[in-house]
Order: structure tokens, then C-alpha cells, then sequence
């Protein structure tokens, strides 16, 4: 039966530390209507949260299914199964992200400026894209993701540390206040 009624579904993100944002996602053998309905529900709750990119694993799911939208007006979503890197250039390029997963924490990352990523698309086609500038940097993030990578991890250990401890905090307060409704 289907695990997801009505047309789409904003699906919960999990938020770090968890433990299931550290495991490794696995491949789908192919892509059909639940593939496909994953995507189109990871992309409702990207576009909902608001965000530019969504990785399976942070919704529960351990598929490499990811989905990217750096367009400004939603216009030109990515649905990415079992993306892999071709190519990525040796000209890194600095950006400020951020994460679904660590609200509100921000912190320079350096990444290839240019990548070549191979994939499925929502149709099970094979698909090349290539990528530069924010784009490249959306995508490389949320295949982070599917390895169990967060973009904290390619900071220093204080400033990690530092960005973990403002989410825990962060958590035991949500707790708390739900504890008390």
C-alpha cells in the first residue's frame, strides 16, 4: 500500500545531531512511482521550508534520492537518483551554507566550483548535468548528505563543535516547550 497519501505530503526533517543523518544512503535499483513520489514530496518540503536542496536521508529515508532548486521563483527543480561525480574541477569556490538539518547555521564551506554529476532522473533516465558556481555547491551538499556527511564536518573541529552545541540547545528548548503544552 502507499505510504504517502494525498497528492503530496510535507515530510519531517530531521534535525541534527541524529543519528540517522551519519549513515549511508543506499542505492535504488531503479526509479518508479514511489521513487518518484519521494521526490516530488522532498521537493514540496524544500520549497515549504524554504530551501534550495534536500537529501532523502533527511527525511528518514535512506535512498540517494536528492532534489536541488537554487532558481529564485522554484522554476527548475533536480530530481537526483544515485548521483555521482564525473568530474569536479580543481578551482574551489567559497560559499556561505546552511542546512535543513542545522537551522539557522551558517559557515563558509569550500567546494569545487564545477562539477560533472551523472544520475537518474524521475523518469529512470540516465542523465549528465553539468554544474558551476551555486548550483555545484547545492548539489555537492546534498551528496554530502547521502554519505552521512553534514557540511559542519568540513569546518574545523571548534567551530563544529561551537554549531552543534547551539542545535542541541536549540533541541532541549523545543523539547522543553513541547513537554509543557
Amino acid at each position: 500500500s502507499n505510504p504517502y497519501p494525498g497528492p503530496m505530503a510535507l515530510l519531517p526533517i530531521i534535525i541534527a545531531p541524529d543519528p540517522r543523518l551519519k549513515r549511508v544512503a543506499h542505492p535504488v535499483a531503479g526509479v518508479g512511482a514511489d521513487e518518484r513520489r519521494l521526490m516530488d514530496d522532498m521537493l514540496e518540503t524544500m520549497y515549504a521550508a524554504p530551501g534550495i536542496g534536500l537529501a532523502a536521508p533527511q527525511v528518514g529515508d535512506p535512498r540517494r534520492i536528492i532534489v536541488v532548486d537554487v532558481s529564485k521563483d522554484n522554476s527548475a527543480p533536480l530530481r537526483m537518483a544515485n548521483p555521482q561525480l564525473l568530474e569536479s574541477s580543481d578551482v574551489l569556490a567559497d560559499y556561505e551554507e546552511g542546512c535543513l538539518s542545522l537551522p539557522d547555521q551558517y559557515a563558509p564551506v569550500r567546494r569545487p566550483d564545477h562539477i560533472v554529476v551523472r544520475y537518474l532522473d524521475h523518469e529512470g533516465e540516465m542523465r549528465e548535468l553539468t554544474a558551476d558556481g551555486v548550483l555545484a555547491t547545492a548539489i555537492q551538499h546534498e551528496m554530502d548528505h547521502l554519505d552521512g556527511i553534514l557540511f559542519v564536518d568540513h569546518l574545523s573541529s571548534l567551530k563544529r563543535s561551537m554549531v552543534l552545541r547551539r542545535l542541541q540547545k536549540l533541541k532541549k528548548l523545543q523539547d522543553e516547550a513541547v513537554a509543557t503544552v
